[in-house]
């Protein structure tokens, strides 16, 4: 793909043709649908954390989180960037009524669907030597409905389909992931005395819970915070007694199976919408030689989307981690936001590079970063300045991160600024520089977090996700920009917030004008 690109080509080289122009009502609108789903699936997630930290001790809900983490990472490497592979294919394809199609998505399946089963059973058989970490062994065998239905739903896209998407893991994921964990929580404390999740919080018998007066069979963090003299606090230090191995495992049961409940339907979608007919000759060939160099960057970049949870569970324990990813749950309001425009933009972004239709992808990508900037600054700044009330709100014991917000409120702001660097750079073919701004960043992180995490807990690791992050934007930002012209902000910035005035029918942008 790289050799259809040649760095800065003249801008009126390719026009785009006006069977295809640049609409940015329909990029608008796409973009719009990715958001609704991303702040839809944010707000769910936001929640899920929220029911977990005031129902459970912070040692229970950093166990959670460091189990779902694991498991995002090892599905996103065993994804090998299959998802986007499809992507990329299928939307070439269109030209050929989507022909060789069923034979990429066979060719993408079988070896993503193979790797993942064995893996399952290696990491299923691991996570049973260790019986304290009974999430960890329902996680490892759910591996392969987590990575399957990633690379599914991924497919639909090749269609220029974002219904699939929205609803499937925009809407239902995260909102069935939320509906069964407050159902395993609320059986959890009705079962264990309580009317309903969060009823029995401040409202137990401390005498009955320590066995008498004495306290004998008081948990046994309890009496360091009740020497502390806050007695606000000492009823999540309780909690431990009603969250046992066997609600950590429904725990892990809840949030994994709407994973299966997404590939069955996602699938079917595929085949009714895949053409029928003789397979492909040199499907996989084309596939894997086109995915396979992204297959590593992918890899990396799931490591490093959650490397500092990781990071913080193992150097600082659980509770620290749970405090962690509290503070930085906001984080996911910038992912989804940026995972739903790239939906959007991606196969807009891959057709005109790959014509050379500087223009078209200049507008694209300035259009994408005003997307982006516009609905996601106000919420970091409104984080920042309303951290320590937002903070309370996942419990007591979580107000010390407060300093992680801000260093995340501050990062977020100057990476949504770069725009989609990445994603423009991977579109446009340049994987081994895509690779490198990957080692980079998380070179960085794990520099940072081994320096400054065993001195400054959760700030240091904050600190390293966000030296790792500036990296990861910067570099490629300015690779894009010194090759072909991008920049994040110029003469279609404003124009994509107003749509309706068609700016792009002028004859000067259409004869390449505006940068």
């Amino acid at each position: 793909m790289a050799a259809l690109i040649s760095p800065r080509p003249s801008d009126r080289t390719a026009p785009a043709s006006p069977a295809s122009p640049v609409s940015p009502g329909g990029t608008a609108r796409a973009g719009l649908a990715g958001l609704a789903g991303a702040g839809a699936g944010a707000a769910a997630q936001f929640a899920t954390v929220v029911l977990v930290t005031r129902e459970t001790d912070r040692q229970t809900a950093g166990a959670f989180f460091t189990a779902t983490a694991l498991c995002l990472t090892v599905a996103g490497i065993l994804r090998l960037d299959a998802g986007n592979g499809l992507i990329r294919l299928i939307a070439r394809s269109r030209p050929l009524g989507y022909g060789p199609a069923r034979g990429y998505v066979r060719a993408a399946f079988v070896p993503v669907a193979a790797l993942s089963l064995a893996a399952a059973t290696v990491t299923a058989a691991v996570a049973a030597l260790r019986p304290a970490d009974p999430a960890s062994r329902v996680l490892a065998v759910a591996l392969p409905a987590v990575v399957c239905a990633e690379v599914a739903v991924a497919a639909t896209r090749g269609f220029g389909a974002m219904r699939p998407t929205v609803l499937l893991t925009g809407l239902f994921l995260p909102s069935a992931q939320l509906a069964g964990v407050a159902l395993v929580l609320w059986a959890a404390h009705t079962g264990a005395g309580g009317s309903a999740p969060g009823a029995w919080i401040g409202m137990t018998d401390l005498t009955d819970l320590s066995g008498g007066a004495g306290g004998a069979g008081m948990p046994p963090a309890v009496p360091a915070i009740v020497d502390a003299g806050s007695p606000s606090a000492v009823a999540p230090a309780i909690a431990p007694a009603a969250v046992d191995a066997a609600t950590l495992t429904a725990l892990a049961v809840a949030w994994v199976w709407p994973y299966a409940a997404v590939l069955a339907p996602a699938a079917l979608w595929l085949r009714r919408r895949l053409p029928r007919g003789p397979r492909t000759p040199g499907a996989a060939l084309d596939l894997w030689r086109d995915t396979w160099p992204r297959s590593a960057a992918a890899a990396l970049q799931s490591v490093f989307q959650r490397l500092d949870v990781l990071v913080v569970a193992a150097l600082a324990g659980p509770a620290e981690a749970a405090v962690y990813t509290a503070a930085t749950r906001f984080k996911v309001v910038g992912q989804l936001a940026g995972q739903g425009l790239a939906h959007a933009v991606q196969p807009r972004l891959v057709r005109a590079l790959s014509e050379g239709d500087l223009p078209r992808a200049r507008a694209l990508y300035q259009s994408a970063t005003m997307w982006l900037v516009a609905p996601t600054w106000p919420i970091w700044l409104g984080y920042a300045v309303l951290a320590p009330w937002l903070l309370g709100v996942f419990g007591d014991g979580y107000a010390s991160g407060v300093p992680v917000a801000l260093v995340l409120a501050g990062t977020m702001m100057a990476a949504t600024a770069c725009g989609m660097a990445d994603v423009a750079l991977s579109a446009a073919g340049h994987t081994r520089a895509g690779l490198a701004n990957l080692v980079a960043a998380v070179a960085t992180t794990v520099a940072l977090d081994a320096l400054l995490v065993p001195s400054e807990g959760v700030l240091g690791a904050a600190l390293g996700w966000s030296g790792g992050t500036l990296v990861k934007n910067l570099l490629p930002l300015w690779r894009i920009n010194r090759l072909y012209g991008l920049r994040p902000f110029g003469a279609h910035s404003v124009a994509a917030l107003t749509p309706w005035r068609s700016p792009w029918r002028s004859p000067r942008l259409r004869a390449g004008g505006g940068r």
